[in-house]
């Protein structure tokens, strides 16, 4: 891997590979511990951290890099290996999540713009000497009754740009995240707001990334797909697909080299699916990937459970949706492929 920015990019959205989101925080952590009954203490966290990277055919094979937490970036495995050292032995590439969480943006009710910015710059120095080559930066935008603003959109756009500059000057490829939720507060849009949202924030994204200079060749853009809120009304996979592959035609540089889709809320299967719909489709100038936490890691989690004898299992789980998902950043994959390893 060239560790130049486009160097690195390029290799994060390789063929057929994809980014595991492991960087939730310890409050998210505990939400997905919770649901297998299972304490949120830091060995409980480093063990189901060590069951992902220790998976080796997912690794090696699905994954192209991994988003770290602060905490997971500087532990190791329980011979010693540190965590970093195993995704790069695997060929994957070690990130950080660097944001500091969506905070209410003032003099805009119900809206929120992420925090993080200050102290940023050093930050990513540590990180680059702790081994990440690439950065995460997520910035929320909300859809409901007269929101978003053009106001708030651009304060998200502002501070994705700022990081990103940031990045690049230390060295660090940056992920740039700007997600219309389709699982807020109020949830019922149509998939037909969510694109002119999507459309409208991309563009004003895109605007603010030229405005602080940087390289696009040297980023990777992680967007939300083009669905309807989670209570709205629901569209067939491939209306999803063509109106994605649309949005992003019609706002995403061709010099980007490539878009690394979130899940967003989808369940797994349907993140599996849209995403092969759209390489089946094809005639985009990016590759098109996954950059999924929940929807890659579920399956594993509970079969985990906690409990040493079921490592193998959940390895097993979780090398499956990568595999899955891998296949779908090919186009390659179908609702047989789930079967067939069920």
């Amino acid at each position: 891997m060239s560790e130049t920015l486009a160097g690195i990019a390029d290799a994060m959205v390789q063929d057929g590979q994809g980014i595991l989101a492991a960087d939730e925080s310890t409050g998210t952590i505990k939400k997905r511990f919770d649901q297998i009954g299972l304490e949120n203490v830091e060995e409980n966290r480093r063990a189901y951290r060590e069951l992902l990277f220790t998976s080796d055919e997912a690794m090696r094979d699905y994954v192209s890099g991994v988003i770290l937490f602060d905490e997971t970036i500087r532990q190791s495995a329980k011979d010693g290996t540190r965590f970093v050292d195993l995704m790069k032995a695997a060929g994957a590439v070690p990130g950080i999540k660097v944001d500091k969480g969506a905070k209410p943006l003032a003099g805009f009710p119900g809206e929120s713009v992420t925090a993080g910015l200050d102290g940023l710059r050093e930050r990513l120095q540590e990180y680059y000497e702790l081994g990440a080559r690439f950065a995460k930066w997520r910035g929320v935008i909300d859809i409901a009754e007269g929101l978003p603003t053009t106001g708030a959109i651009r304060a998200n756009a502002h501070a994705l740009a700022r990081y990103a500059a940031l990045c690049q000057e230390n060295g660090i490829v940056p992920i740039v995240e700007p997600e219309v939720l389709m699982d807020g507060p109020n949830a019922s849009h149509t998939v037909e707001r969510c694109y002119e949202v999507t459309e409208e924030t991309l563009k004003i994204v895109f605007d603010a990334l030229y405005d602080m200079r940087v390289d696009l060749t040297g980023m990777i853009l992680k967007p939300n797909m083009v669905v309807p809120g989670q209570k709205g009304p629901q569209v067939s996979p491939e209306t999803v697909a063509e109106m994605t592959i649309a949005c992003l035609k019609a706002t995403v540089p061709s010099a980007v080299p490539g878009i690394a889709f979130l899940s967003g809320g989808q369940s797994d299967e349907l993140a599996t699916e849209h995403l092969a719909i759209m390489n089946k489709i094809g005639g985009f100038p990016w590759k098109m990937t996954f950059s999924y936490g929940r929807a890659l890691q579920q399956a594993a989690i509970k079969t985990w459970a906690g409990r040493a004898e079921n490592v193998a299992a959940a390895q097993a789980a979780f090398t499956h949706r990568a595999k899955m998902n891998g296949r779908a950043a090919m186009g390659l994959w179908s609702p047989e492929d789930e079967r067939e390893a069920a």
